[in-house]
Order: structure tokens, then C-alpha cells, then sequence
């Protein structure tokens, strides 16, 4: 009987196989082999050491010359530096996700933003194909310049050209669903803080000129979501979907005395945010103050709220992607793919006080 840390003979160990050995996700196994992500050192050690036991050396270059000779690696595009995007649950979901489905043709992952934070740029960084997640105010910049490589793109969200396959979301949708669930239970008065509209990412109040400056598909899908059921709702526009910015934005929206009796938060971490800013100004949620969140994701310290949200599927999603990427490498269509998130009634809304 073959010890599961063996290989079986005649046949080439896999970056799962390093994975499961290691006892970390695939996407985990994949950064700690590229170099990119915070991955810490003794993760990295583990991952490396069950390489080795496996005789696992990375991209198989048999995969390599099926993709023409090319890299082996399959790039991630983020929005926000790459330590922050490792504090956003979506966003792994999203990678184990791709992870789990680039396997099928031994590729790793490099992740890179959109600013140039990382070592590596988008401008010459090797890559086989690229997944762009559409959160991005500067999601048509990188497209374009992803366009004069040559290099298949995955969109993951946003708009980003006809030719550009996508992985949609139904945000608009969701979000209405959400807004109804308020105006059911009374509520007229109801404020949006949202993901970044701008490309500078500036924080600020939702002004019209915000909104008509947006270039994040995403967010401007969410808003128009909840202005289908509230269409003076007003807001606040963050810097990112991190728990301290709709902290910020909690506290200035409910620090004066026509605050709104409900807000929209386009993230769960904006809504713990929200959540810690009401509670800091001596507010009851929901008594006081209704909360709705996006995405249906665990947020440690939230207990013992049980967040209203719409649980997308974000591993799904990331599959999808994955497998898009693959199918192109292999010279065939990827199929359009969207979907759909489901409204969980948690104990931060009720109806207004009178």
C-alpha cells in the first residue's frame, strides 16, 4: 500500500498534490511557489518541503510546450496592494477558486496590482493568460495594456470589452433585492457606502459627480441596485472593502442628527465597519440603525450579529475563471458564465424606529 506522501510510479506529482501534502489551499501552494502574496515563512518551508518529498520541481514544461512554449503562469490582477487583498475572504475564495482549476494544466499563479506595487509589472511580467478581478476602477487600463501583449483575458466582473470574456455577477439585482427587503420593513431614508468609484480611490461623500466619474463596474452596478428602490439615497464612497473604511464611513454618515435609519454596505467588511461605527456612537443595530452587507463572508469579532447580506458565490466564481483561462490555453472558446447571489435575512435589519 502506497504511502500518500509517495507518488505513484510513473506518473508526475502535481501542485495539488504539494497542497494536500502541505495541508494548505492550492492557491496558497501556488503563491508560496511564485514568490508573490504574503505567504509566511514557515507556510512557504512547508509548501517547499512537501515539494520535495513529492520530487515536485513546479510547472510541468511538458504543460509548458502545449502552451507553446510559454511561461506556465497565470496572472491575477488586483485593485489594492497585495497585503490587503489577503485580508479580503472574497478575494481567497477567489484564487483557491482559480487555484483549483488551472491545476488541470500545472500552472501557478502571480499576482500583481494594477498599481505596480509588486516586483513584477503588468507590462512585462510573464504570463500565459491573466484574470482580472472587475472590482478595479482601473480595470479598462490594465485591459488595454494586457491587449498589446497578445494575452488571453479573464474577466472576473466589470465590463471590460466585447471580446473580453467575463464571469458576471448579478450586483444590480442583488443589491434591489436587498433595498426591497428595507423598504418592506419601512425604511425611506436609506444610505449606500460603496466599494471604490473613482480611479484615484479617493474617500469621500457620494456626490453626483462621484458616481458619473465611476469606472468600477461593480460599484456602480450596486448603487444603481439600491437607487432602483431609493433613488435619492446618498452615501459614501471608501477606499477599499476593509472594515476600517466603513468605520469611517459609518461614522460620518450616522454623527449627525438626520442620519439614515438603514445603510447598504457594498462589502461585508464595510458593513462590520458600519456595524463598529454605530456602536461607537451609542447606536443600536438594528434598533437605531438597519445594516445590510455583500457577499456572505465570516467576519471575525462580528458575533453576535449575524449580518443581512447576499451570499455570492466566490470559489464558484473563481472556478469559472480558471476554467476559462485553461480553455483558452488550449485553443478553445471559454463559455460566458454569471452568477447569481442569495439574500440571507440575518438580525442587523428591522423595521425604524418611530
Amino acid at each position: 500500500m502506497n504511502d500518500r506522501s509517495t507518488p505513484l510510479v510513473g506518473t508526475r506529482p502535481t501542485l495539488a498534490a504539494v497542497a494536500r501534502l502541505a495541508g494548505v489551499s492550492n492557491s496558497t501552494a501556488s503563491l508560496a511557489f511564485s514568490g508573490t502574496g504574503p505567504v509566511s515563512d514557515a507556510t512557504r518551508e512547508r509548501v517547499l518541503d512537501a515539494a520535495k518529498q513529492l520530487n515536485y520541481a513546479g510547472p510541468d514544461p511538458r504543460a509548458r510546450s502545449l502552451r507553446r512554449g510559454r511561461s506556465g503562469i497565470v496572472g491575477v490582477v488586483m485593485e489594492e496592494r497585495v497585503g490587503d487583498a489577503f485580508r479580503d475572504p472574497i478575494k481567497i475564495a477567489l484564487l483557491d477558486g482559480i487555484s483549483d482549476e488551472i491545476a488541470a494544466v500545472d500552472a501557478g499563479l502571480l499576482i500583481l496590482t494594477d498599481a505596480g506595487e509588486t516586483a513584477q509589472r503588468i507590462e512585462d511580467a510573464p504570463m500565459d493568460a491573466v484574470v482580472l478581478v472587475g472590482c478595479s476602477p482601473r480595470l479598462d487600463e490594465s485591459v488595454a495594456m494586457l491587449r498589446q501583449r497578445g494575452i488571453p483575458l479573464v474577466a472576473i466582473e466589470g465590463d471590460p470589452a466585447d471580446d473580453v470574456p467575463s464571469i458576471g455577477q448579478d450586483n444590480r439585482e442583488a443589491t434591489r433585492l436587498a433595498a426591497r427587503h428595507l423598504h418592506d420593513l419601512g425604511h425611506r431614508d436609506v444610505a449606500v457606502v460603496t466599494l471604490p468609484l473613482p480611479r484615484d480611490r479617493a474617500r469621500g461623500p457620494l456626490t453626483p459627480e462621484v458616481v458619473r466619474g465611476s469606472s468600477s463596474t461593480t460599484a456602480t452596478e450596486r448603487l444603481a441596485g439600491a437607487r432602483d428602490v431609493f433613488p435619492d439615497a446618498g452615501g459614501w464612497t471608501t477606499r477599499g472593502s476593509f472594515v476600517e473604511e466603513g468605520r469611517i464611513a459609518g461614522a460620518a454618515l450616522l454623527a449627525g442628527p438626520s442620519r439614515p435609519t438603514a445603510i447598504i454596505a457594498q462589502s461585508d467588511l464595510l458593513a462590520a465597519g458600519v456595524i463598529r461605527a454605530a456602536e461607537e456612537l451609542g447606536l443600536e443595530v438594528p434598533g437605531d440603525v438597519s445594516v445590510v452587507g455583500f457577499d456572505g463572508v465570516r467576519v471575525d469579532g462580528l458575533w453576535p450579529y449575524d449580518l443581512t447580506t447576499l451570499v455570492q458565490p466566490a470559489v464558484e466564481k473563481g472556478r469559472a475563471a480558471g476554467r476559462a483561462i485553461v480553455e483558452m490555453l488550449e485553443g478553445r472558446a471559454p463559455n460566458p458564465t454569471s452568477f447569481t447571489s442569495d439574500f440571507h435575512p440575518g438580525n442587523t435589519t428591522a423595521p425604524p424606529r418611530a
